[in-house]
């Protein structure tokens, strides 16, 4: 089944909102890249895909040779990509599918990022350009099961011993866990928190996939048991302390929702369109009513919103003025209204809305744990708040 928008209804939005004119040529080549492989490769499978809880992790190879993995980052092996041109790979990917653009993320903005950013040369050549080419997977764990929002709360540990480090704790919700080949930890020691370069394969690093989720079905996420993990001293990421450095590459992947979010958006106002157009109740179509014409325009003017904002950031990426805030301001507003459009989505497709005919309410499901992680809204109205009164309530 393919949960695609007809092609009127593509082109109806395209003509009312043209960002065309606003990007590149080389911006529009990974766009349309990356539209290519969710319209032919994702949207087919997807509804399936949600329905079984089932992770194609042939995709991931793909994935990596159309470059998207890591696609920002300067290191061997990566595209070296603007940020704007990323942002339209997860726009372009999200409107397939949330659990595609998390992938995305999780790899090339957490896993990869940490790496790039505070790695030794070693650490980069060994476990970067095989990531990038998808040959590998990366997760980052730094969630905890008691809660995500205070991680200078957590528990998990490292040790010296000799020249190792023995690590031991538990993390939750980390994304691919079960699936990689490496994970990112990160732990409190004497000199603070630190992170590390860790082989799944490491005696102690126990990966469990979380089940009975109503979210997120075609991702994978984990339960990781850290039980005496000795790896070498050289396995420190150098140059992150503290929680600088976890916080910087949460920036990365909360700049790729931004983006994404809108994507999800994007492809429920779609299938609105194509239903209001072809829909007759009381011998006309729905959308020649007034109604569903104003929930059609209230869609269109948040979607366009939303998207001047993530260009607006992604230019302001790449000029390397944008702050934590400014990021904070395009993560609450991008899932808050893409879960506003998907529902009025709904009630434009009536009862048909709730089955997976059309693609809203997966949408739907995936941008309520979307809305949670990389920041609830509650800390990044925080985050506002701080930035506009210069007074902490978290």
């Amino acid at each position: 089944m393919t949960t695609q928008a007809p092609t009127s209804a593509v082109s109806a939005l395209d003509e009312a909102f043209s960002i065309d004119h606003l990007l590149s040529d080389d911006e529009l080549r990974w766009r349309d890249s990356a539209r290519q492989f969710a319209v032919e490769r994702i949207a087919p499978v997807i509804e399936q895909d949600f329905e079984d809880k089932h992770f194609r992790r042939e995709f991931v190879a793909e994935l990596g040779t159309l470059g998207f993995l890591g696609m920002h980052l300067k290191d061997p092996g990566c595209a070296g990509a603007g940020a704007v041109a990323y942002g339209l790979v997860c726009h372009e990917l999200e409107a397939a599918d949330s659990g595609w653009r998390t992938f995305v993320s999780v790899q090339g903005s957490l896993a990869m990022s940490a790496i790039s950013k505070f790695g030794s040369d070693e650490q980069k050549g060994e476990w970067l350009p095989p990531m990038a080419r998808g040959e590998r997977i990366g997760c980052f764990a730094l969630t905890e099961p008691q809660g995500g929002s205070d991680p200078a709360a957590m528990t998990t540990t490292a040790r010296r011993d000799g020249d190792d480090w023995v690590l031991d704790g538990a993390k939750r919700w980390i994304g691919l866990a079960a699936l990689a080949d490496v994970a990112v930890v990160w732990a409190a020691t004497e000199e603070g928190v630190r992170g590390f370069v860790v082989p799944t394969s490491t005696p102690g690093f126990t990966a469990t996939a979380i089940d009975g989720k109503l979210s997120m079905r075609a991702s994978v996420q984990c339960d990781v048991l850290l039980d005496g993990v000795r790896v070498p001293g050289s396995a420190m990421l150098p140059g992150a302390h503290g929680l600088s450095g976890p916080f910087s590459c949460l920036n990365e992947a909360r700049y790729g929702i931004v983006w994404g979010a809108m994507g999800a958006a994007r492809s429920c106002l779609e299938v609105s369109i194509d239903r209001a157009r072809t829909r007759e109740v009381f011998g006309r179509p729905i959308g020649a009513t007034q109604l569903i014409q104003q929930k059609l325009a209230d869609m269109l003017v948040e979607y366009e919103k939303g998207m001047l904002l993530a260009l607006h950031l992604g230019r302001l990426k790449e000029a390397g003025r944008l702050t934590p805030t400014q990021i904070s301001v395009g993560k609450l507003n991008s899932v808050r209204e893409a879960l506003a459009i998907a529902r009025e989505a709904r009630t434009i497709l009536g009862g048909d809305g709730i089955t997976n005919e059309f693609p809203v309410m997966r949408h739907m499901a995936n941008l309520e744990s979307v809305r949670t992680y990389e920041g609830t809204d509650e800390i990044h109205t925080l985050v506002l708040g701080r930035a506009l009164t210069g007074q902490a309530a978290f």
